[in-house]
């Protein structure tokens, strides 16, 4: 059974297998499918956190994920902090820390995350905004890393190329560039000096794991 991870732009994907379609910081979304089953909202920034785009996606069921200071905002009911682990509707979600070191952009105080999404036993690793932080060379067995690369608020480049070194990623997917900051020679970098295989895909884009 393979999964599709759609690259929506910036930092937004949708994650779908035959059973489950899920949602990672949705924004700027041209179409309104409301068919999500799991959104997860890694921090409270406008660009991540957008509740006109989450009406778009939504259903009647669907479960939002989301630190807690973003629950107000988005009626969120799964209020998360870097460190756990849960299960909805056939994903397993370990949330993890995703934070700025020596700037304050993303505070580590603040409790923002990335996450390791388990669906259909595939590991895919969505670092949120941040820094190259010791909590990346604790995930294990990760087929697929997105991370940022367009530096000023989170990892650029050649940053995001350590970090796949320290995941240990098969496959890693750059986002967080053409739009805001960033731009393709940033995820090319990536891709020149990453030891794993980089996929750079543009908005609208997937690949299948």
């Amino acid at each position: 059974m393979s999964v599709e991870i759609k690259w929506l732009g910036h930092a937004s994907f949708r994650i779908s297998s035959d059973s489950t379609v899920v949602y990672i910081d949705p924004w700027k979304l041209s179409e309104s499918p409301h068919d999500a089953d799991v959104i997860f909202v890694s921090h409270s920034h406008y660009d991540h956190c957008s509740a006109p785009d989450i009406v778009k996606i939504s259903k009647d069921d669907t479960a939002i994920v989301a630190p807690e200071d973003t629950i107000e905002k988005l009626h969120a009911t799964n209020a998360v902090t870097p460190g756990e682990n849960i299960y909805i509707k056939d994903v397993s979600i370990e949330t993890v820390a995703a934070y700025n070191i020596g700037k304050t952009f993303h505070l580590r105080d603040s409790n923002w995350v990335g996450a390791v999404f388990t669906i259909d036993g595939k590991r895919i690793y969505y670092a949120g905004d941040t820094d190259l932080i010791p909590e990346m060379s604790d995930l294990k067995d990760v087929d697929l890393a997105l991370l940022p690369v367009g530096g000023t608020y989170t990892l650029d480049g050649a940053q995001a190329a350590k970090a796949c070194k320290s995941i240990g990623c098969k496959l890693a997917l750059p986002y967080h560039w053409g739009d805001i900051v960033g731009t393709d020679s940033d995820a090319d970098e990536f891709a020149q000096q990453a030891d794993c295989e980089v996929k750079i895909l543009q908005p609208g884009q997937s690949l299948e794991l």
